[in-house]
């Protein structure tokens, strides 16, 4: 009896501390950075929360344009490799701060209020008419990316890297590797502190975390996805994607890098990933020159 109340009140305090730590992530300085293209600071207001996020434009945007989302504890810093790729090459970017991160307000919920702010994103890049609107996003940003296919954001193709495939399967990794283990760890002996996350995140945020699902959501939607993950990545393992690959959907393209570490593809495979990812919105959108080439109004 005594054992087991002990157990109980260790998974409470074990759950508590990872979902404040999960909820309220370290915020990462913002400051300016070179990146090619005009640079416009834009926000704008998704169910009360202000959002913040940087436009970069070419002088000919003949390609579309890219909402592209970082990953949790950073913010829009985290994407400029993404955006100086891809700015040169004739797509438009919107680098975003997340809610709870960068310059955003709000507390980050994984891609279940996300979502909405994702389509708003959209709707904002759509009437700046600069051809379709492709997903670019990293871990956290990926799923959320992914999480957004459910609520039909309007993202004409959706490239994730390291992305999780479920708020719960994450849950299991991350109580494991608080003690250098796996995630049958936590699916089974700290399943009862997993559990106990999940109702106290539910009641923190007002949204229920066990409903975040990015693979329910690719299953659910037609919109083309290139998943790419790191073989060697710890923080989200690649049985992430092969879990959102599984049901061999042929909207769904899977990328391992055997070398890469978390969100690490860019840096070992950098022509690789380029040569993939802008083939990948070309298939998507039918070609190049699917919509006249526009110069920004400024």
């Amino acid at each position: 009896m005594v054992v087991g109340a002990c157990f109980l009140g260790f998974s409470i305090f074990l759950a508590v501390l990872l979902v404040e730590i999960a909820l309220a992530p370290s915020r990462r300085p913002l400051f300016t950075v070179p990146l090619p293209g005009r640079i416009e600071e834009v926000q704008i207001d998704s169910e009360g929360v202000r959002l913040h996020a940087w436009y970069v434009t070419p002088g000919s945007i003949n390609a579309g344009s890219v909402l592209l989302h970082h990953g949790v504890g950073d913010n829009r810093l985290g994407v400029v490799g993404f955006a100086r790729m891809l700015v040169p090459k004739g797509y438009a970017v919107l680098m975003v701060d997340g809610r709870g991160h960068g310059a955003s307000g709000g507390m980050v919920t994984y891609g279940l209020r996300e979502s909405v702010d994702v389509a708003r994103w959209v709707r904002w890049m759509r009437e700046r008419r600069a051809g379709p609107v492709f997903g670019l996003g990293k871990s956290m940003g990926a799923a959320i990316l992914l999480q957004s296919l459910a609520t039909e954001a309007g993202l004409a193709a959706v490239v994730a890297e390291s992305p999780f495939c479920s708020f719960r399967e994450i849950a299991y990794d991350r109580l494991g590797q608080v003690f250098g283990a796996g995630h049958l760890l936590g699916r089974t002996l700290l399943r009862p502190a997993g559990e106990a996350g999940l109702l106290y995140t539910r009641w923190r945020t007002g949204v229920n975390p066990g409903s975040a699902s990015p693979c329910e959501a690719v299953r659910l939607t037609r919109v083309p996805v290139l998943l790419i993950h790191g073989e060697s990545d710890n923080n989200v393992p690649v049985r992430h994607s092969r879990l959102i690959a599984a049901a061999n959907l042929p909207h769904v393209t899977l990328w391992e890098v055997p070398e890469a570490p978390h969100t690490g593809a860019y840096a070992v495979r950098r022509e690789e990933f380029e040569r993939r990812v802008t083939e990948f919105f070309e298939r998507a959108s039918g070609s190049m020159n699917s919509f006249p080439a526009r110069k920004p109004s400024w």
